[in-house]
């Protein structure tokens, strides 16, 4: 048995500094890197891709809304054309600092709004993987795991792309299977091995507690870390004890 652990990282911006990635790097197997719409830079982007290079861990691009001051987390009226622009955009600036440190880009987490956007939304996840198809078949478009992704993967494989469906230890759940909004004081959980153990749930039984209780199952290949959690490096860590002394080995998508 085996799962991924993913972190967004890079969202650092000109002179600030946003979470711990050079403490993370090393307990993950691929990482997440914002492109400069929601966070990032070009010299983050670049020391962040050295970084992932130098560990040997797979990178991502991390698109979002250009949306700096909101962090991606807000709502934007976009037509098809305006995700695709953002998309190529994003995901070509990543592309070329990838190539620049010889290492390779291997797939596409969407960031904050836009991915819980996309969730249950067969139009944006067709869009989204035919902009991603188009600049490289060979990425991975990376979603919100439910408990049946057919429907889902088979959208993304009709555009050539292949999903990779994600679950979030440390975000709370609804009892219909969506990310609870960050306003919520449930939004986020920050005891680390209150985390772990959700994570060792998700993978070996395919189940999460949602927050009124009652639980529901989902189907996950990544796990996904939280760089700006507070906790972010005890719950990486964690996580990645408690997994594989329950049998989990760590390895990229």
């Amino acid at each position: 048995m085996h799962v991924d652990m993913n972190c967004d990282m890079g969202e650092g911006y000109g002179a600030y500094t946003l979470g711990k990635d050079s403490e993370i790097i090393g307990l993950i197997s691929s990482v997440n890197i914002a492109c400069g719409f929601h966070a990032g830079d070009p010299q983050v982007m670049a020391g962040t891709v050295r970084l992932a290079r130098d560990h040997g861990v797979a990178v991502g691009a991390h698109p979002g809304f250009p949306d700096l001051l909101g962090f991606g987390r807000r709502n934007l009226a976009c037509s098809p054309e305006e995700i695709d622009a953002y998309l190529t955009y994003q995901i070509g600036a990543l592309q070329a600092f990838c190539t620049a440190h010889q290492c390779r880009l291997h797939h596409v987490k969407p960031h904050g709004a836009l991915y819980n956007m996309a969730v249950g939304n067969e139009a944006l996840v067709r869009a989204m993987a035919k902009t991603i198809a188009r600049l490289d078949a060979g990425l991975r478009l990376v979603l919100l795991s439910g408990s049946d992704n057919t429907r889902m993967a088979a959208l993304t494989e009709a555009e050539g792309v292949t999903a990779v469906f994600e679950a979030f230890p440390d975000r709370g759940y609804t009892a219909e299977g969506t990310l609870v909004p960050r306003r919520h004081p449930a939004a986020v959980l920050h005891d680390p091995e209150q985390v772990a153990a959700r994570a060792v749930r998700m993978v070996t039984a395919g189940v999460v507690q949602t927050i009124d209780g009652t639980e529901i199952s989902l189907s996950a290949q990544t796990l996904c870390v939280h760089g700006d959690n507070p906790n972010s490096v005890q719950i990486a860590q964690a996580m990645r004890q408690h997994l594989e002394a329950a049998g989990v080995s760590i390895r990229s998508m």
